[in-house]
């Protein structure tokens, strides 16, 4: 009995000391693969994982991208990770000192980073398409065939002619491989979020929708880039609206016309038929003209007491205007702009 129970003592010890051995060992491999497999890069890099890419399409890209510190071992991992029958789109960041282990986990579990977008003015949906096209794996025909779609726009509360007003301009984090879809419903969040019951209640007292008042501030958007001269141009526009004046503003005609480079607004530029032109049509257009920054906005909702119902563009070029309470007052201030025009031959 106490050789039988010397012999099991002896066979504990080995398995122990097996065993002691194997996890030093793989805590040596691991510390090996975490210090000295690290990538060969100074810098972040960015790598974009098509939506479809196959195993071999994704390697090339990481070897292009020096995101490969040893080839056996990488395919070695990925292999027990079965990352090459399973590859995730997305993109990217890759960081000087990951490790071989780091890189493969990262693309196994589809670890993406996200990436900042910043949404600034857009006179069309084209326009915004293109742009986010340029940023994102989505095409931009893609997106413009999702705000173009009744049903799609209407989940929202808005219509292809309005769904531009949804976008609120800002810094977005979005992840690049994002459907469009999935887009327009993260805008569509982000809408809710800027529009609180604060807006929403300034509105009322306007007594416009967020979408009309989108819409107007579109205009004051166009008209001027001073900030502080935003109100007063808004309260123009707010004026004629309770009066049940036509607008008369001049960026309407050129969202009418398609052509934003116009100086000068001519009577052939004021007869074209459009219900964009408000020279011809009472009220706010159908849509925004363009996409309002955050200060167009505010300055609507403001809601300045003025008594003015005229503006022109300062004579001087300086991007300011002069403000008149009657047609008398305006017709002096337009005299000496067109004056000012015909001086620099501006046709």
């Amino acid at each position: 009995m106490k050789k039988k129970k010397a012999s099991t003592g002896r066979r504990t010890l080995i398995v122990v000391a097996v065993w002691a051995v194997a996890v030093a060992v793989v805590a040596l491999f691991g510390r090996y693969v975490l210090r000295h497999q690290q990538l060969p890069i100074d810098r972040a890099a960015v790598v974009c994982v098509p939506t479809g890419s196959s195993y071999e399409a994704l390697c090339d890209t990481l070897r292009a991208h020096n995101c490969i510190a040893d080839e056996a071992m990488f395919q070695s991992m990925a292999r027990v990770r079965k990352l090459n029958k399973h590859v995730k789109p997305g993109r990217y960041e890759f960081h000087p000192g990951m490790s071989t282990m780091r890189v493969v986990n990262k693309l196994y579990y589809g670890n993406q980073d996200a990436m900042k977008i910043t949404i600034g003015r857009h006179r069309t949906k084209e326009s915004l398409c293109r742009f986010v096209g340029s940023k994102l794996e989505m095409s931009s025909d893609s997106l413009l065939a999702v705000l173009n779609s009744e049903a799609i726009t209407a989940q929202y509360g808005f219509t292809p002619t309005t769904i531009l007003g949804i976008f609120v301009q800002n810094t977005y984090d979005v992840y690049w491989n994002v459907t469009p879809e999935k887009f327009l419903e993260r805008m569509a969040k982000e809408y809710d979020r800027y529009w609180t019951g604060v807006r929403k209640g300034e509105c009322d007292a306007l007594g416009l929708t967020p979408q009309e008042v989108v819409a107007l501030a579109s205009i004051v958007e166009e008209e001027t880039n001073c900030d502080s001269e935003k109100p007063t141009i808004a309260s123009v526009y707010l004026n004629r609206l309770r009066k049940g004046m036509p607008l008369q503003a001049d960026p309407t005609v050129k969202y009418a016309v398609g052509d934003f480079t116009l100086r000068r607004i001519l009577h052939r530029h004021l007869a074209v038929e459009s219900p964009y032109n408000t020279y011809l049509h009472r009220g706010l257009p159908p849509g925004p003209i363009c996409l309002p920054g955050t200060a167009s906005i505010d300055a609507v909702l403001a809601n300045m007491k003025t008594d003015y119902l005229y503006f022109c563009a300062k004579e001087d070029f300086s991007g300011r205007h002069n403000f008149a309470a009657t047609p008398a007052q305006h017709a002096a201030n337009a005299q000496r702009f067109h004056q000012a025009l015909d001086a620099r031959g501006i046709k």
